[in-house]
Formats: structure tokens, sequence, C-alpha cells
């Protein structure tokens, strides 16, 4: 899949070492009891797709107006989507990139949000340039998350060995519209975020002979 030009092969994993917690924090109060912390579960917290994007986006505008573009939303699921799967997700990244500049020279950086499920965030950021991708931020998108991974599960085809899902417009040889892409480089199924048709080839590239991985780095 990735494709960013120098410093950004990090940015492509799910394991991306943090460095700024997003998460809130909460507000001090007056212990009461002694707590073993370390024999305390943290439990999940069901995440939804559509809200942590649009609260990413809105941090976004916030700092950079409508400078950013929002290019690929990653999804890490909890289980393989050949298993017995609810749709239940591990972490959830949303990639950014914004151009700052004097109209002579720009700086462009990459800006990823990681959210995981017990309701933390890290933010980072890095120079370089995000490729193969159209901004999504003008784009319809019809289908949510939960409704793309309900038409695969319905679908007639062999769901994918992965815990992945990538939601993105590649950029290809013909215009399609964005594309929850479920899988990794050896099985991929697409789901169109806008009309709902689930294809095993790549709709970027319709009518080109063989060609349907777009998940380059994903295992």
């Amino acid at each position: 899949m990735k494709k960013i030009l120098f410093l950004l092969t990090i940015l492509v994993t799910m394991t991306f070492t943090s460095c700024n917690r997003c998460a809130k924090q909460e507000s001090q109060v007056e212990p009461v009891d002694t707590v073993d912390v370390e024999n305390v579960d943290v439990p999940n917290v069901e995440m939804n797709v559509e809200h942590i994007i649009a609260t990413d986006r809105q941090e976004m505008f916030l700092n950079h107006g409508d400078n950013y573009r929002w290019f690929e939303t990653d999804i890490k699921l909890n289980s393989f989507l050949d298993e017995e799967n609810d749709g239940s997700i591990e972490e959830i990244v949303n990639i950014f990139q914004v151009a700052v500049g004097d109209g002579k020279t720009y700086d462009v950086k990459v800006y990823k949000f990681q959210h995981y499920a017990d309701g933390t965030c890290d933010k980072d950021s890095t120079d370089g340039f995000w490729v193969e991708d159209e901004p999504l931020n003008e784009e319809k998108i019809v289908f949510t998350y939960k409704q793309a991974f309900d038409k695969l599960m319905q679908a007639n085809f062999v769901k994918p060995h992965s815990h992945y899902v990538t939601l993105r417009k590649q950029v290809g040889v013909v215009e399609a519209n964005p594309q929850y892409i479920f899988g990794n480089t050896r099985e991929v199924v697409f789901v169109d975020a806008v009309n709902g048709n689930v294809s095993s080839d790549n709709p970027a590239f319709e009518g080109v002979r063989g060609f349907k991985m777009p998940l380059g780095e994903w295992p």
C-alpha cells in the first residue's frame, strides 16, 4: 500500500511508537481506597469509525483550517475476517497531510492519529508526502464502516485471512469511488463506500488484468 517518500515507513504499521496522548485526562479526585492497578482490567469501548474520523478532522481543521487533506483511515479488527467476527475494532488510524508555506516554498507534514479500544489515542507527525491516495475531504462516503462490513459478510466471496480494513480512494487508471478495502497482499475484497458494490477486483484499475492488491506492506 504505502507510499510515503522518506521517513514514513513507520506510519503504515499499526504498531507505531506513541508520542502525544490525546485521550482526555480524568478530573482529579481525592482517593477513597487503595487499588492494585496491576490487577485491574481496562474494559474496551466500542469504537465508532465515523465519530473518530469526524473528531480527528475537526482537530485538523481547528489547527490548519482548510489546508489539511484527509487521505486514509486504517482499521485493525479484533478477529480475522475469515473466522468468527462481529466487526469489533482494536485500532483505528487516520492519516492527514498539511502543506504550509509562504507561496514560494512549502513544508509538508503527514499527521497520524492512532486510536485504541481502551479510549486512548496517540498522535504524531513527520515530514514527507503521502502519495497514491486522493483526498477524501470532499468525497461522499455513503456507507459506514459497519454497513460495509455487513456487505462483505453477506457477499458470496471468500473472506480474506486478515485483521485489516482501509478506507481510501486510490489513484488509478480510472476514476473510482472511495473503497473499504478488506484484506492484505494475498487476499482482498473491495466494498464501494458510495454504492455498496462488492468486488474482488480493484475498481481503480478496472480492466487492467491481474491488478487487485492495494495493500503493499500489510501482512
